[in-house]
């Protein structure tokens, strides 16, 4: 091996280092001793052979669009030992020349070795994100006991709407937005918590003045998570405070600019904002509330076709009703 590569070798970290078609042609001590597999088990075999199938398609494809650019590419892993043990690991891979031909150097961190509070994996700072989420907003919305199933469902058409929108676009969500949006669609309402009972559940038609203070409860949710914000300052959950922030404020907004409170129009309503107002209005149609009775799903699918181009954006309700028929 060329004397330049061999160098690579004696790093403290985890090394490997593989052809142009990833085969492995060499690895170092510690990377034998951190997954557990031998000089001689490996070389020659495909560097794919520590994939666990955890680590998201993402990842992958950020990583071979770098490489395939001959562009450094640093990134999470998750990789599974020769043990079958879960080893989650930082790397760094960088392609090198040597004369006419090209390399890849890899090199591993120990993810799990690290001090605590250094690292939080993919899986677990998702679950982190859905579980404190779900917390907040049935913290804010506690005088209803029907909220919480109301709330779950709303997560689920979401997910099942985003995975329908990702497979009928040209230019999909990554799987982290779309979970992002999830996370975050259950906060939506969270400012009825400052709307008075009286006017919250009462049966039949609020008067005007009545839907003048309902209406005021996009206003009421965005100032309380303002507040709730300044307390989760964090990167874990940076993102979702974002998305959260815009469909607590803008889920009420229409198509045509008639809705409240800022009377947005198009695509001025941010984008999880418009797939949260069609997924709200749908569980709310088809579900039994004390003060009103479910309505049949074709009633409320057919809503949405007639709310086309007033309420909502023509094609995410195609794609909505297409994922849930």
């Amino acid at each position: 091996m060329d004397q330049m590569l061999s160098s690579y070798l004696k790093l403290a970290d985890a090394v490997i280092i593989t052809d142009e078609n990833h085969r492995i042609i060499d690895i170092n001590s510690k990377y034998e001793e951190v997954t557990g597999y031998k000089r001689e088990m490996i070389i020659g075999l495909r560097a794919g052979i520590l994939k666990s199938g955890l680590t998201p398609k993402q990842t992958y494809d950020e990583m071979k669009r770098a490489l395939g650019q001959r562009k450094p590419w640093s990134g999470v892993f998750v990789n599974r030992k020769s043990n079958r043990e879960i080893w989650h690991s930082s790397i760094t891979i960088s392609p090198i020349e040597v004369g006419n031909d090209l390399f890849f150097v890899g090199v591993f961190r120990d993810l799990e070795q690290l001090p605590s509070g250094l690292y939080v994996s993919e899986e677990r700072k998702t679950k982190l994100q859905h579980e404190v989420l779900k917390v907040l907003a049935l913290s804010c919305e506690i005088r209803d006991p029907d909220i919480e199933t109301h709330l779950t469902r709303v997560q689920e058409l979401t997910r099942i709407f985003l995975m329908a929108f990702n497979q009928l676009k040209d230019s999909p969500l990554s799987e982290m937005h779309a979970q992002q949006i999830v996370n975050a669609s259950i906060l939506h309402d969270i400012g009825k918590s400052g709307i008075p009972e009286g006017i919250l559940y009462k049966p039949g038609k609020l008067a005007y003045y009545e839907r003048a203070i309902m209406e005021t409860h996009p206003l009421i949710g965005a100032d309380i998570w303002d507040k709730i914000s300044l307390g989760m300052d964090d990167k874990l959950f940076q993102q979702e405070l974002i998305i959260s922030k815009s469909i607590i404020a803008c889920h009420h907004e229409k198509w045509d600019g008639t809705g409240y409170p800022y009377r947005l129009k198009g695509d001025e309503i941010p984008f999880e904002a418009q797939i949260v107002s069609i997924v709200d209005v749908y569980d709310a149609l088809t579900s039994r509330r004390a003060y009103k009775d479910a309505w049949p799903k074709e009633r409320a699918l057919q809503y949405l076709r007639d709310e086309k181009g007033a309420s909502f954006q023509p094609a995410l309700v195609d794609i909505f009703i297409e994922a849930v028929t």
